[in-house]
């Protein structure tokens, strides 16, 4: 009875010390499983769809038969194996897989838009990095039937002018079946799909391959949008698309002198903003620029390239809206842009994802309370209770 009982008393300790390190494993898990996995769809979950004109008034059924959900995110810089650490891939892989999977499960939109630079090092990439490149990208954006995923060439991708080769331009479009002057067509709505890089405008291969298909659709276009009456013999044969103005989806920016004008929590740091563009290089030529302008006549230009975000308005009447980088190596506050498009109208509505701040912010919190907790169990920190009462304890024996 008597040993019984003096062994109770000595597991009594172990017990206790069982249950302590269970509950930090439970508190450090809670924090991981927050940080790393809930915290996408407490951000994301605020995120609703913008209405179009009309929309308001519209049933769920009829909403969904005419206007187009889109997400449009730019510049995921998947790292290589050049210059990606291991651990810079995982951290910034995970992030942005998690925000992408989070976006489709939460909003469910019917097509998504990437506007180049998906990888780091495609301009430079043997065969077999861009293979374990594509796998991963492949892994991280994968998605349902019931939404479709359309990839715009970059300069990451396939090099920038001086660098781009019809060997990488054609590896990127048996990949992601992409093609400079491309027309998609969906619930009515023309988008033109454009190669910026190949927009330099000295002739090479790649380059007149691109604008000549650039000359072509924009012929298509022009004439679609002609009433039937007014129809002339040069669109006689012209296969007829929907008269709806094109938006253009591309990588590079069309041309503007800096980003002074540009505003909003994520567009470029002040010490960044009046540093002047160069072309060809941060934006298109002023030249190339004009020809887009002339030959399409959008409605709305959607570009990536420069990680910020920046809305301009060409021609008065124009508007371009460039969407800042999806990685949260390039930011601190990446985002992406919902739009709710049918043929005559769209409203587009920004979506933030996870500060990268606040989460270390967190971090830190959970660790300095960790400390605390472990201290104060093995009696190296006098708990703030115990503390008070031997100080009044004192107080009554003097």
């Amino acid at each position: 009875m008597l040993s019984s009982s003096s062994t109770a008393v000595k597991n009594l300790p172990l017990k206790r010390r069982l249950c302590f390190l269970l509950k930090l494993v439970c508190f450090v898990s809670s924090v991981l499983i927050f940080c790393e996995f809930l915290i996408y769809y407490v951000v994301i979950l605020q995120c609703r769809w913008p209405n179009v004109k009309g929309g308001a008034h519209m049933t769920e059924k009829e909403t969904s038969a005419s206007v187009l959900k889109a997400i449009i995110l730019a510049d995921t810089h998947l790292l290589g194996e050049i210059k990606g650490h291991w651990l810079d891939k995982l951290r910034r892989e995970w992030q942005m897989e998690r925000s992408f999977q989070t976006a489709l499960w939460l909003l469910q939109p019917d097509i998504v838009f990437i506007l180049g630079d998906v990888f780091d090092e495609g301009k430079w990439s043997s065969p077999q990095a861009w293979a374990d490149d594509v796998r991963r990208f492949r892994k991280m954006f994968k998605h349902s039937a019931f939404t479709e995923l359309v990839v715009i060439a970059g300069n990451h991708d396939i090099g920038f002018h001086y660098e781009m080769t019809t060997y990488k331009v054609n590896r990127f479009e048996k990949v992601f079946n992409f093609t400079s002057g491309k027309l998609i067509t969906r619930k009515g709505i023309n988008f033109v799909l454009v190669n910026s890089v190949a927009m330099e405008g000295d002739g090479c291969a790649v380059c007149r391959t691109s604008e000549a298909k650039l000359v072509a659709l924009s012929h298509k276009l022009n004439c679609s949008q002609q009433k039937p009456n007014n129809s002339n013999k040069r669109c006689s044969d012209v296969e007829k698309l929907p008269a709806s103005e094109p938006i253009l989806l591309q990588h590079y920016p069309l041309y503007r002198k800096s980003d002074a004008e540009c505003t909003g929590e994520d567009s470029a740091p002040p010490e960044e903003k009046n540093i002047p563009f160069k072309e060809k290089y941060d934006v298109l030529s002023q030249e190339a620029s004009q020809k887009l302008l002339w030959w399409f006549q959008p409605r709305l230009i959607l570009s990536g390239h420069t990680h910020s975000a920046c809305e301009v308005l060409h021609a008065g009447k124009i508007p371009e809206i460039s969407v800042p980088s999806f990685s949260w190596r390039n930011r601190n506050n990446p985002s992406f842009i919902m739009g709710s498009i049918t043929p005559t109208d769209f409203s587009l509505q920004k979506c933030f994802l996870p500060f990268e701040s606040r989460v270390f912010t967190i971090y830190c919190a959970a660790g300095a309370l960790l400390v605390i907790l472990v201290l104060a169990h093995v009696q190296l920190l006098t708990p703030p209770f115990y503390f008070a009462q031997r100080l009044i304890s004192k107080h009554k024996a003097v």
